[in-house]
């Protein structure tokens, strides 16, 4: 799991005009809550927090007056249309304190030739201490033939992580395609061709 570190300020104006000049200033409002105590309203480094997102489940040192807090993420607010970061949830944790997170999968091997896969369930819900968040969890289909099946319960979980999603919810499911009716009417025109080509070749001979 990547450890981030980013210096914070404290916001003393709210409201969407407080906002946008945050975000021309390169900052993005954020929030600290947990453990009981006050929300602390915040603002980050644009670049660096941006950066620091696309690590999954990393876990955030808010550095604020001096004092640094750990954190990770909870929620990510963007603007639709231009995927701009609005607003960040940040979840206060201490030390040994275990959180649920959602961890995504990542489908590792190739399965039997022929065959295809798809992942139905992209991330799992996990169980594990704050300060050591997996970031992904592996789903082997090496050699696995069609109509297999991986269910939650089947998945190597990472040292220290307990499984929260139902055990029996399908990851990841291997089938062999069905040739459509458009594939098998091009394969009857082939073979009908190439018999054509065959029988006028024999009867040059």
């Amino acid at each position: 799991m990547s450890d981030v570190k980013l210096a914070a300020l404290t916001r003393t104006e709210f409201g969407k005009g407080a906002a946008r000049r945050l975000r021309r200033a390169d900052q993005i409002p954020a929030v600290l809550y947990g453990h009981g105590a006050d929300p602390l309203h915040v603002a980050l480094p644009g670049h660096e927090t941006m950066l620091a997102l696309k690590h999954s489940n990393a876990l955030f040192e808010i550095e604020l007056d001096g004092e640094v807090t750990l954190t990770i993420v909870k929620d990510v607010q963007r603007e639709p249309v231009k995927n701009i970061i609005e607003h960040i949830d940040l979840l206060i944790v201490k030390k040994g304190e275990k959180v649920q997170v959602e961890v995504p999968v990542h489908v590792v091997g190739e399965s039997y030739p022929g065959t295809i896969h798809v992942v139905e369930t992209q991330a799992l819900t996990l169980e594990a201490e704050a300060t050591h968040l997996p970031q992904a969890v592996e789903v082997s289909i090496e050699g696995l033939r069609g109509g297999a099946t991986v269910v939650a319960g089947d998945v190597t979980l990472p040292q220290g992580s307990t499984l929260v999603t139902d055990a029996d919810t399908t990851v990841v499911a291997i089938s062999v395609p069905h040739a459509s009716a458009d594939d098998l009417a091009a394969d009857v025109a082939a073979a009908s061709l190439a018999a054509s080509q065959s029988a006028a070749a024999h009867a040059e001979d």
